[in-house]
């Protein structure tokens, strides 16, 4: 029986990107022939995924994984909205969220992390590629922990648990009561998913962002005192801030507070003050170029009709 090495199972995985038990399990079949096993990966329909890296993977599901003080969330991408409802892959996202928790938010480390014993992640989702004929991509990461308090989540057009459009993650640091702490967590969360803030408060906003808005607020009062102008720019951006920083925004589950004098009214309910010290918000396929194709133009080429 020919010695079957890393780099064997390495160049086969390159070769024709299916697991690497699976390629292992190849070259031991083939007694280490690597065009023979290149031939039982294509017959076995596992040396699909390589070929499918190239399509654009704009839907699939958002996945969160909490515990109290600390939660993840994962966006993983498919092809089409389908493979959303497939149980094969809504137990990648879930697993894939589980690896973000325990490594990190970093895409390398959690590719890199076990799916199993003897697989990474990045071979359960070649895997899933193959068996389910859909190109798949881990596209992002996120994790919030805090010292002392909850991590509220939310999850809008949810499919199952932890499974849906959009995930958002609250991270509150209280001493107060957890329970009262998640119940208001999830209230938070809902409520970025709504407004979409872009920052904590205005110390976070991109700096870009901010010259742009102070540069159209002076160039649409031109012409004014310059004392003028700087007053008018000073409020406009108290009243930008309003709309896109999270505790400056008007709170959808009461509109006569801010998110700010919400969290301040309910400390007395928790029983102690609360820091809400981060948020993110993931919406399924956001920023990503999905292609739009003319079904009428396509179907008149493939029949031959000229328009």
């Amino acid at each position: 029986m020919a010695n079957i090495t890393a780099q064997m199972v390495k160049e086969l995985r390159e070769m024709t990107g299916a697991g690497m038990m699976d390629c292992k399990s190849a070259l031991t079949e083939t007694n280490g022939d690597m065009e023979a096993a290149v031939d039982l990966l294509r017959k076995k329909g596992l040396s699909k995924a390589a070929k499918k890296a190239g399509r654009v993977a704009a839907e699939g599901l958002i996945g969160v994984w909490s515990d109290g003080p600390k939660a993840a969330v994962v966006e993983v991408n498919s092809e089409t909205d389908f493979v959303a409802r497939n149980d094969q892959f809504q137990g990648l996202v879930k697993l894939v969220a589980h690896v973000a928790f325990k490594t990190g938010d970093d895409v390398a480390a959690i590719l890199a992390g076990p799916a199993s014993p003897q697989s990474s992640v990045a071979d359960a989702i070649a895997s899933a590629v193959a068996t389910i004929g859909e190109h798949m991509s881990l596209r992002r990461a996120a994790v919030i922990a805090v010292s002392d308090g909850v991590v509220g989540s939310y999850m809008h057009n949810q499919i199952e648990p932890g499974l849906g459009k959009i995930g958002v993650l609250v991270g509150l640091e209280s001493t107060g009561s957890k329970d009262e702490l998640a119940a208001l967590g999830r209230l938070v969360a809902m409520h970025v998913a709504a407004a979409n803030p872009q920052a904590l408060d205005a110390s976070g906003l991109d700096p870009v962002v901010v010259a742009r808005e102070k540069a159209i607020l002076a160039e649409k009062n031109a012409g004014k005192p310059e004392n003028v102008i700087a007053k008018i720019v000073e409020s406009g951006m108290k009243t930008y801030a309003k709309e896109v920083c999270l505790l400056d925004q008007v709170y959808i589950h009461d509109t006569g507070k801010s998110v700010a004098q919400a969290l301040k009214e309910a400390e007395a309910k928790v029983g102690a003050p609360i820091k809400l010290t981060a948020f993110v918000r993931f919406g399924l396929g956001e920023g990503i170029e999905k292609a739009e194709n003319d079904f009428a133009a396509e179907v008149a080429a493939q029949a031959g009709i000229q328009s």
